[in-house]
Parts: C-alpha cells; sequence; structure tokens
C-alpha cells in the first residue's frame, strides 16, 4: 500500500504541476488571440482536473486502507500483549500507575491511525515535491529567492517546535480525564440497579458532574495552548503567500526579464509564482502537521507507556502449565490431554497478604489437597478465604511459601467458580462451553444432548426457551435478564458440563436456596468432581471431608468433618 500510495502521489503532484503552469500558458495564447489552441488547452485542463480528481480520490482511499491496517496491526498487537498470561488482570486490579487501558487500546489506538493515515501522504511526497519544486524555484529565482523560502521555513519550524511542546502533556492529560469520564458512566450503567435502590441519583449526578467538569477545565486549557499554536501555524500560511510574490519580484526588478514582452512577462510570473508558491505551500503543510504531530505525540505517548507497562508484566508472569512444562493455552488440544490428578495442590508453610495492605492474612499455612478430599474453607469476613484462591490461581503473590499446583486447568483439571459469576457475550451454548472457544468433546446432537441435560440438572432449562434455543443470539443482556440466583446456575450448569476433577467454588450458592445448594453439591460429586468450596453456610460441611478455618492475624486451624 505504501508503493501503491507514492505511485498515486507521484502521479497526483505531476497533474498538479501541469494545472500550476497552464494559467501561464493561457496568458500566452490569450495575449496572442489564438483560439485553436486557446480549445485545444481547455480540452487538456479539464482532462488534467478530472485525472487530479481521481487521482486524489485514489489517495484517499489508500490513506483510509492504511488507518484500517495499522488499526488492526497496533490493536491486535495490544491485544496479545494485553490477554497474555494474567496481564489485564494485573492492569485494571492491581497497578495504579496506568489509567484506563481500556481506552488506550480502543481509543487512542483508534486516533493514532486515522491522525497518522491523515498525514501519510504528504509525509511520504514531501521530499520528492521539495526536491523537485527547490530546484525548479532555483532555477527561477536564483540563491536569493530559494535562501529566504528556506530560512522562512527554519523559523517558521523552530517557532511551532516551541508552540507544541506544552501541548503534548496537556493533552495526555486530557485523555486520561476523558477515559475517567467515561468509566464513571460505565459504572453507572453497570450498576444502575443498586444505585436506583439507594435513590442515589442526585449524588451520582453530583460525582459524575465533577469529573466532568475536571476534563472541560483541561480542555480549556488545551485550547489556550493551541491557540498560539494555531496562530503561529496561520500566520505562517499567510505570510508565506506574500513571500512568494517577493521573490518573484527581485529578478524582474533586477532587470534579469527585461527584454521580454508583457504577455511573455505575464507568463513567466504566472510560472514563476507557481513554483514559488507551490514550495512554500510544501513547508506550510509540513508546518500544518504541528496540530496533528501534537495529538500523535499525546496518543503515542498513552499507548507507549501502556506497551512498556504491559511487557514489564508480561515477562514476569505467564499462564504455565506445571504438568507438560509449556506455556498454557486454554483449548481442546490442551484440554483432553490425560494429566496425573491425584493431587491438585502442595502448599508449604504458605503466607500471603493482600497487594492494597501490609497485614499478614494467613502465616506458614501448610496443606496437601488431593482427588477424594473435599475440603471446606471458612472464617469471617477479610481473614483471606478468597485471597487464598487468588494465591492459589497466582493471581496475587505469596509472601513466603510454596504453592505447588500439579494439575492443569481445564477439563480433566481443575476449574475455579469466583464468588461473583461471569457471563460473556454470545448464544446460550456459548455461555455453557465458556471457556472453551471450541464444542467440547463433540459437535452435534450428542452435544446439545449434554447441554439440555446440565441446564436441567441446574435448574435453569428454561432459558432454553428464553433465549430462543441454544445458538440464537440475543439482544438483552445477561446480567440484567437473570437474578442473582438464575446467574450462579447457569455457572454450575458449566461446570457440569466441563467436569473438571476439581472444582473450586467460592461462596457458588450464596444466592441460592439450601435445597437448591443441595441438589447442586450432590451432581457435582457425582461427576466425580473434588470439591474445594469458600463458604458461611454451616449447611456445607456435609459435602466436605476437611474444613479450612482462617481466624485472622495469620491464624488458622485444620479439621476433620468426618471420621474414617
Amino acid at each position: 500500500m505504501f508503493v501503491t500510495l507514492l505511485g498515486v502521489t507521484l502521479l497526483e503532484q505531476l497533474v498538479i504541476y501541469q494545472v500550476g503552469i497552464i494559467p501561464s500558458q493561457f496568458y500566452n495564447v490569450l495575449s496572442e488571440k489564438n483560439f485553436e489552441t486557446f480549445k485545444s488547452l481547455a480540452v487538456f485542463a479539464v482532462l488534467l482536473i478530472l485525472g487530479n480528481s481521481s487521482l486524489k480520490s485514489l489517495d484517499q482511499y489508500v490513506c483510509n486502507l492504511l488507518y484500517v491496517n495499522w488499526r488492526k496491526s497496533l490493536t491486535g498487537c495490544l491485544h496479545k500483549e494485553y490477554f497474555y498470561g494474567r496481564v489485564y488482570y494485573t492492569l485494571n486490579v492491581l497497578r495504579e500507575d496506568i489509567d484506563n487501558p481500556d481506552q488506550r487500546i480502543s481509543q487512542d489506538a483508534e486516533r493514532l491511525c486515522k491522525q497518522m493515515s491523515t498525514m501519510a501522504s504528504r509525509v511520504l511526497i514531501s521530499p520528492f515535491t521539495l526536491a523537485y519544486y527547490t530546484y525548479q524555484c532555483y532555477s527561477s529565482t536564483g540563491w536569493i529567492g530559494l535562501g529566504s523560502i528556506f530560512g522562512y521555513f527554519v523559523i517558521g519550524t523552530i517557532v511551532n517546535k516551541v508552540l507544541m511542546g506544552p501541548i503534548v502533556s496537556t493533552l495526555v492529560e486530557q485523555e486520561k480525564l476523558e477515559g475517567d469520564f467515561r468509566f464513571k458512566h460505565m459504572q453507572i450503567r453497570v450498576n444502575a440497579e443498586s444505585v436506583a435502590f439507594y435513590r442515589a441519583g442526585k449524588v451520582e449526578h453530583m460525582r459524575t458532574d465533577k469529573r466532568f467538569q475536571a476534563l472541560l477545565q483541561t480542555q480549556k486549557s488545551l485550547m489556550d495552548k493551541e491557540l498560539w499554536l494555531y496562530i503561529g501555524v496561520n500566520t505562517f500560511d499567510y505570510m508565506g503567500s506574500i513571500l512568494s510574490y517577493i521573490v518573484i519580484a527581485i529578478p524582474i526588478f533586477t532587470g534579469v526579464y527585461d527584454g521580454l514582452t508583457p504577455g511573455e512577462l505575464s507568463a513567466l510570473v504566472s510560472r514563476n509564482a507557481f513554483v514559488c508558491i507551490y514550495l512554500i505551500n510544501c513547508f506550510t503543510q509540513l508546518i500544518d502537521l504541528s496540530t496533528t504531530l501534537s495529538d500523535v505525540a499525546g496518543y503515542t505517548h498513552r499507548i507507549g507507556e501502556l506497551r512498556e507497562e504491559m511487557d514489564e508484566i508480561g515477562r514476569k508472569q505467564c499462564d504455565y502449565d506445571p504438568v507438560s512444562g509449556e506455556t498454557y493455552e486454554f483449548d481442546s488440544e490442551h484440554e483432553l490431554r490425560d494429566v496425573p490428578t491425584e493431587t491438585a495442590f502442595v502448599i508449604d508453610k504458605l503466607s500471603y497478604k493482600s497487594p492494597f495492605s501490609e497485614e499478614l492474612l494467613v502465616k506458614d499455612l501448610s496443606l496437601r489437597l488431593c482427588q477424594g478430599s473435599h475440603l471446606l474453607v471458612v472464617g469471617n469476613t477479610g481473614t483471606g478465604k478468597s485471597s487464598l484462591l487468588r494465591v492459589l490461581n497466582r493471581l496475587w503473590e505469596a509472601t513466603s511459601g510454596t504453592v505447588e499446583m500439579r494439575t492443569c486447568f481445564g477439563p480433566r483439571g481443575l476449574l475455579f467458580l469466583p464468588q461473583k459469576p461471569y457471563l460473556t457475550d454470545g448464544t446460550l451454548r456459548e455461555q455453557v462451553i465458556y471457556p472453551l472457544k471450541d464444542i467440547y468433546p463433540v459437535k452435534g446432537a450428542i452435544d446439545d444432548e449434554r447441554i439440555t441435560q446440565y441446564l436441567e440438572l441446574a435448574g435453569v432449562s428454561s432459558l432454553l426457551k428464553r433465549a430462543g434455543g441454544l445458538d440464537e443470539r440475543v439482544e438483552w443482556n445477561w446480567y440484567d435478564a437473570l437474578s442473582p440466583g438464575e446467574m450462579q446456575r447457569l455457572c454450575f450448569a458449566r461446570l457440569f458440563y466441563l467436569q473438571p476433577k476439581y472444582a473450586v467454588l467460592d461462596e457458588a450458592t450464596s444466592a441460592l436456596t439450601e435445597e437448591a445448594e443441595d441438589q447442586l453439591y450432590r451432581t457435582c460429586k457425582q461427576l466425580g468432581m473434588t470439591l474445594i468450596s469458600l463458604g458461611h453456610r454451616s449447611s456445607l460441611e456435609k459435602y466436605h471431608d476437611l474444613m479450612l478455618r482462617l481466624c485472622g492475624g495469620g491464624r488458622w486451624e485444620l479439621a476433620k468433618l468426618k471420621e474414617d
């Protein structure tokens, strides 16, 4: 596309040059009153204009294609780094130095590619046009005219560089506040029902307006700084037109063209004016790019920051499969591989704390989680129950000790059911098989029968009718359409379908009755799952063999619930 764009812009410049010198030919023909030549010249001029219009449109089309391909490449690269390992989790939860990574990946990347595509053809053709028109200008005006134009450009560049400096940092701040403002609205959208129950519309109105006012204030500051840049750019543009006539006047008043007739002199002045004005225009276009470059610099800074942070996080972590020694990818081939599953975790003298606190949650915990031995983890709020799962899943780093995972993630391995149900976008089938990319283990009617069976076991078979079938795209949001209990039941249907050897359940039945809880837990055990549960209900004890009680202050107790 670059080669195509270069060819198109070179042809466009050739046509523009012919269009530019046509007025001088018209002056000559009209002064001689040559009607036949005038008709031929008029037809030629129309063809040139049509050709120029076509080439300019093709130029814009290729630039748009460049924009799409640049965005595809840049966003694809950012996605690859963002979803590598648990980089997305670390960026959004544990790191505070990178604001709004979602905005940087979607909006900033899009704007960067758009701005670059608008300036691509001008930057690409500039060396050729500058070289050609510099030669033509030197031939027409000599060193004095050429030196004046180049000196004017150097002064304009320095002035615009000075004026552009403060804009970049302000643009970066504006984009940060833009992301914060958008995030606040997203927060209201996701939690609209909770806010409504609190009747907190006025409070959220005030807080949203506060973010909006901060954004507007920064935008006003950016406009103030851009004002001086616009003054510099526009002054340079209009002063350039006067400079072109001064440059043309030098050889005329020094007597270089004294021997020409008025008609010939008019044609020569028209031709030289076009050459000088176009050379100045080439420089002017580069100066005009100052405003675009300031935007590009701001977006580049934000995306560069994000990439550096993701690269640093990615070097420190990866999804590592301890069984195979390979980097873990959740795909069908990996999931179907047989792996040793007699032991899920071996925990030795593990101590951990929250990344946001210095207080130790658990100290020197030693435990072996084996197949067939169901574990219940209990404790008051804030004693580190969910934190233990984060450490086991390597979302958080342990303070000391070791956690050895001896099985893989996925079917035939281990799966986590987080405290907050996660529902992806898509069909009912995609909800049930998540996080598999493809249907497992078979496709077609047999798999449909399995999914229907597990939806019925989980108590949400009614979803088949509401969703219009397994493969119908629904228009509504799953979180809005389902109650908390239905969301938890749907996650259990997912668990039944995947049938891991170990299931880690973080208060996965908190929104359900004890009768529903009994049915779901019994089904899990009938399907051969070893359960590791977190919860407060005493009714959970009958489904487990061991109970780990977290007492706070680093203390813990391990007790048997069933006698051998």
